[in-house]
């Protein structure tokens, strides 16, 4: 008799006592989970409905193939080393509270607590039960910028217990238009400080923790040790896929929410098993197609909009009602005003919540050198400028052909002399347009995407030299060239 180890999915744990995997005998499939259910009874009602079928939303995989139909499960298990139960996640039931019953009855409510939230114990789903939950809650959120303004402050005017405000940013004045918890008395100050005094405005009673400091593959996983729930208020990539290995290798569930100009995206990830943010998208946007480059703007309400579904999520699960967002994705356009839900699939491949998962810890990755845009490591090394160097080229009246690679937004709001603009995408089709005998300079935002240009025009296969203008448009401040006699 063959010993064939299975492995548990977390969905299905509270059923197995709770262990991961277990090994089992069997020769097939249906031998294995016949002995294993005579081991643990209970889990059988779970696996099977009262016709003793196998149950819909469960799969069954022998390593990494499929065998949940009836024929498979017969044939012999040779060369097979483990067996996998996993489960179909598409959306929360309600009724199940991330927060303990033991956690739960350790909080009272005083009167003056009924009486703030009154508009919550009116509601049959929530009442004092409800509300003790989110009192006794723990939550991190990630981020004190856009999407964090509506999640800080709704959580806290719900009463979550515990928040943890995490930022390394200061408020500058661009992010007024959209960061509704930052006013102007607030320039120069780190957004954790602002919106750690915002929250006691609000709730003095609300435990704030607000830690100003970066993200990152070493802090990640002490940052949201002993917490409840995260959620993910980020602006760039990288952060994202650390908090998301970070919470799967936790075992804490995640809120995942992000904008771009008109349209925005939540889901809730790595729950009870679920899929995760590697399940959803494996790898980045390509070069080119990175917003956090490319500055693609937000109008003002979106975060609001994406903000307080985030909260909504996040208290269902405190709460444990209603249907949420694990293997869903929510898309809302508030150009097109319309909005739909999508499955997502759990990914057994996938690398951090996979099967046999490759990522066991966290860490730091070069999301340059992943999508491209590292300089350092070119076969052919990227010549520069500095913005200094630039201005007396200029000055000078040295022959330059400058192209501008930024978006039209971006040049609208700070415009450089005498520049083409030529999309990136277009570069290749255009480069009859520039002069192979003089030399050229490209300019973005931040340096990044003009050196993208230039291995464009190189694998296109223009000759003439090329050269990009370091630390991008960002670099050039305050400086004045006498011929436009302007600032830059």
């Amino acid at each position: 008799m063959t010993i064939m180890k299975v492995l548990i999915s977390a969905t299905l744990r509270s059923f197995f006592g709770r262990i991961r995997e277990t090994e089992v005998e069997g020769n097939t499939v249906k031998e294995v989970l016949k002995n294993l259910t005579d081991e643990y009874p209970e889990a059988g009602k779970s696996l099977y409905g009262s016709d003793g079928r196998l149950r819909e939303f469960i799969r069954i995989f022998a390593d990494e193939r499929d065998v949940t139909e009836l024929s498979e499960q017969e044939e012999p298990l040779t060369g097979v080393s483990s067996i996998l139960l996993l489960p179909m996640v598409a959306g929360g039931a309600p009724g199940e509270s991330i927060i303990s019953e033991e956690r739960r009855k350790e909080v009272s409510l005083d009167d003056k607590e009924i009486e703030r939230f009154n508009k919550h114990l009116l509601l049959r789903e929530i009442s004092v039960k409800g509300q003790k939950r989110i009192k006794a809650a723990k939550v991190v959120i990630l981020g004190a910028g856009a999407l964090g303004s509506p999640v800080i402050m709704y959580l806290a005017a719900a009463g979550v217990g515990t928040l943890k405000l995490v930022d390394f940013d200061e408020v500058n004045i661009g992010n007024l238009q959209s960061q509704v918890i930052h006013s102007a008395r607030d320039l120069k100050r780190p957004k954790v400080a602002s919106a750690r005094d915002k929250v006691r405005n609000i709730d003095r009673n609300i435990q704030v923790i607000a830690e100003n400091v970066k993200l990152d593959a070493e802090n990640a996983l002490s940052i949201i040790e002993g917490y409840d729930l995260v959620i993910d208020c980020t602006d760039n990539y990288k952060a994202r896929y650390l908090i998301n290995d970070a919470c799967v290798i936790s075992g804490i569930p995640l809120v995942f929410g992000a904008i771009y100009q008109y349209e925005g995206y939540v889901s809730i990830l790595g729950y009870k098993g679920g899929p995760c943010l590697r399940c959803l998208f494996p790898a980045p946007p390509e070069p080119g197609l990175v917003p956090t480059c490319a500055e693609g703007g937000t109008i003002s309400p979106l975060a609001g909009i994406i903000g307080s579904i985030q909260a909504n999520e996040a208290l269902k699960l405190i709460i444990g009602i209603g249907e949420h967002l694990s293997g869903k994705l929510l898309m809302a356009d508030t150009l097109g005003l319309a909005s739909r839900i999508v499955d997502i699939k759990k990914n057994a491949e996938c690398p951090v919540c996979g099967r046999q998962p490759s990522i066991l810890d966290v860490t730091d990755f070069d999301y340059e050198e992943l999508c491209g845009l590292k300089e350092e490591e070119r076969e052919i090394p990227v010549e520069g400028f500095t913005p200094e160097e630039l201005a007396e080229k200029i000055e000078s009246g040295e022959p330059l052909t400058i192209i501008d690679v930024r978006e039209p937004h971006e040049r609208a709001i700070k415009h450089f002399p005498g520049a083409i603009a030529i999309p990136i995408g277009q570069l290749a089709r255009r480069m009859k347009e520039l002069d192979p005998q003089q030399d050229t300079v490209f300019i973005c935002r931040e340096g990044k995407r003009s050196i993208l240009a230039i291995t464009t025009l190189r694998e296109a296969g223009y000759k003439g030299p090329m050269y990009n203008l370091k630390g991008g448009m960002n670099a050039i401040k305050d400086m004045v060239f006498s011929n436009e006699g302007g600032w830059l």
